[in-house]
């Protein structure tokens, strides 16, 4: 036995006071004078052996209870069973894991509460210190400060569930760097009461524990559950029209040991149920749905689907937004115009399409950067900064067709091709033209799905045009047109994250009939609609940044998310045509946001519609055990796992492994009854 306050031992010494009593015995006795005494004297004796064995009595009460007063203010106890004990004048740094995955349930009851319930039992035994302070997964304002027990305990009740994963070297940064701002005195102690799943865990082997402090884990004993929930949602085409059918496709995985049979799927748009689909997800798998869908109306459609999945809920929803009929902007710059305008007669007689005509000389580079399609027609010599824009354009994911003159000059176009990828580039001289016939394309091909009906089935069936070429080039990229002569007529190039569709004729009806044959339509709409980014149907909080399109940018435009009657100003950056924002983590986000729609906002307008859902790892839930967790971090004494927390004795046995048996109450209590039992002896005892 040991004591916290050994000087308090001095206090024995007041034992003197009740044995001084009673040896010298300071009551005055008053003599009384009898005649014949003989009788009281036989009395007297017996009285006075009685009376000696109660002062012995209430003696030793006084003695033992002085004793245990004097103990119990020295704070006796039990050494810890370890050999570091926790030092409560230190900062104690609380961690509790609110994620998601703490929704599941042992025993019917959450795991956010049982280790809310353990947490909130360890802060009995720190009630007496002012040093406390509580971390979730929210890294809020209110985190930052000292508390004092009950501080906590009254904030430990208006915990929720975050859409925010923290791994553990985040958390681990937090604390220290959070304790770093208060100089105390002591060693500190980090509790973890988390269900430590491995998805959102972090490498844990990295975490090296300060060894002046201590470090707790108190892992929630989670067992690997069946999870259904949906990994991502895309469509088979990069853009989706009005009364057409559209697929989307929908990947759903299950993170459990079982698989999941006839996982029902229902796709809402708008509110409204659209379609529903069946599938069977293997164990640890994934699996496609196949959803057909018809839209009507332009703009912004919300999408939904949803399933059954118990006891995990909170990804049972998965939003996304679909854009009906977006506009193709086609920027058409060119030398010299087609006699028949085929360019504009293509695209400016849809309205899928927004057709904008400048020559090479008087093109706005602004424009270039808005654009999805850029067709390049009839320039002689490309120069200037318009080598530099188109490179940049293509290079950031848009697309450019070149249709060149009747006379290219050879080294302006082997400069600007070269730097989009085309090697051994051969421009023809002011050779006349010599027509060959088209041969027929590959139908396999995805380009020309769509373009040949069905009926078609013979190559002797197609009636293809001539063209005589002026460009010829190394076997490059993917060859969609060419001629019976084996030269390559159009050519699709994939530079950066944009695409080149190189022709090797001009347009000019002298150079061929391409122009007027009914395959030119079908193949410069295709080109349009590749040139289209595929539509994001959705984001995850955890993207930083996303990334979004816009038109229209101003130098000090502000963009804000909406959602209900919540704003955010997001951090911003425009790159071009491209807007940067990072979504907002944990407390930032405020108070109401979470997975759903939200509105893109520029100066009180909609701009755009964007969905949001929580990061897919969160649904992963398996756990590591703390026999896993030992071992990842074997060798550093410092750091404690303990086996379960879903008892009630969690506190007790924690206490008496790391801070010792108290008996100081123990003590005091028998003081208590030692001066209790003085009072019936010098009362009852005649």
């Amino acid at each position: 036995m040991s004591f916290l306050f050994p000087s308090f031992l001095w206090g024995l010494l007041a034992v003197s006071v009740p044995i001084a009593i009673h040896i010298f015995n300071f009551r005055r006795t008053k003599r009384v004078f009898f005649t014949n005494v003989a009788f009281l004297k036989a009395v007297d004796t017996k009285t006075r052996s009685v009376r000696q064995i109660k002062h012995w009595l209430v003696l030793a009460t006084r003695i033992l209870a002085i004793i245990c007063l004097a103990i119990a203010f020295a704070q006796p106890f039990l050494p810890a069973k370890n050999n570091l004990s926790v030092n409560r004048q230190g900062i104690t740094s609380l961690y509790l894991d609110n994620s998601f995955s703490m929704e599941s349930e042992l025993n019917n009851k959450r795991y956010l509460d049982v280790a809310t319930q353990r947490l909130s039992d360890l802060l009995g035994i720190f009630k007496n210190s002012a040093s406390l302070q509580l971390v979730t997964n929210d890294f809020s304002a209110q985190e930052q400060g000292l508390y004092p027990a009950e501080k906590l305990r009254d904030r430990l009740t208006t915990i929720n569930l975050s859409n925010t994963p923290r791994t553990f070297e985040q958390i681990y940064l937090r604390q220290q760097n959070l304790i770093s701002r208060h100089q105390q005195q002591g060693s500190n102690q980090l509790f973890w009461f988390s269900d430590f799943q491995k998805s959102t865990a972090g490498d844990l082997s990295k975490i090296k524990a300060d060894t002046t402090n201590q470090l707790f884990l108190v892992p929630v004993q989670a067992a690997a559950e069946k999870n259904i929930f949906v990994d991502s949602t895309w469509l088979n085409t990069p853009f989706i029209r009005e009364l057409q059918n559209n697929i989307l496709f929908v990947k759903v995985s299950n993170s459990g040991t079982e698989e999941a049979k006839n996982v029902v799927l229902k796709l809402s748009l708008d509110n409204t149920q659209a379609s529903t689909a069946s599938v069977n997800v293997p164990a640890n798998g994934s699996a496609t749905a196949k959803f057909n869908f018809n839209l009507k109306g332009k703009g912004y459609k919300k999408g939904q689907i949803t399933f059954d999945d118990f006891p995990v809920t909170f990804d049972n929803d998965y939003y996304f937004v679909l854009n009906s009929s977006p506009l193709i902007r086609v920027l058409h710059i060119y030398g010299q115009k087609s006699s028949g305008n085929y360019i504009e007669n293509v695209y400016d007689n849809d309205s899928l399409f927004t057709l904008q005509s400048y020559s090479a000389q008087n093109v706005d580079p602004g424009l270039i950067k808005n654009a999805d399609l850029v067709v390049l027609e009839g320039v002689n010599q490309v120069s200037g900064t318009l080598p530099q824009e188109l490179q940049d354009f293509v290079r950031k994911g848009g697309s450019l067709a070149l249709l060149p003159s009747a006379n290219p000059q050879a080294e302006s176009y082997g400069g600007f091709l070269a730097n989009l990828g085309v090697r051994g580039l051969n421009v023809a001289g002011n050779a006349a033209p010599n027509p060959v016939d088209l041969a027929a394309p590959d139908r396999n091909n995805p380009f020309f799905s769509d373009v040949f009906e069905e009926s078609v089935r013979q190559e002797m069936n197609l009636n293809l045009p001539t063209a005589s070429t002026v460009l010829s080039w190394s076997s490059l990229g993917q060859p969609l047109l060419s001629l019976r002569n084996g030269q390559v007529y159009l050519s699709q190039i994939s530079a950066g994250l944009g695409k080149l569709y190189l022709f090797a004729a001009p347009l000019n009806p002298e150079y061929g009939k391409v122009a007027q044959h009914a395959i030119f339509v079908p193949v410069m709409y295709k080109i349009a609609a590749a040139s289209v980014r595929a539509q994001r149907t959705s984001f995850k909080f955890d993207e930083d940044p996303i990334s979004l399109s816009v038109t229209g940018t101003e130098a000090n435009s502000i963009y804000k998310l909406r959602r209900n009657k919540t704003e955010v100003i997001p951090v911003q950056r425009l790159a071009g045509n491209q807007l940067l924002l990072g979504i907002p983590q944990g407390d930032q986000l405020g108070e109401g946001l979470a997975a759903g729609y939200y509105e893109l906002v520029k100066n009180d307008k909609t701009e755009q519609i964007i969905a949001l859902n929580h990061n897919s790892a969160e649904s992963k839930l398996q756990y590591y055990s703390p026999t896993e967790l030992r071992t990842l971090f074997a060798g550093q004494k410092n750091v404690q796992v303990f086996d379960r927390i879903d008892d009630d004795a969690f506190a007790t046995a924690f206490q008496q492994q790391n801070m010792g048996t108290y008996l100081w109450k123990y003590f005091l209590y028998a003081a208590l009854f030692f001066l209790l039992l003085e009072i019936a002896l010098i009362r009852l005892m005649k």
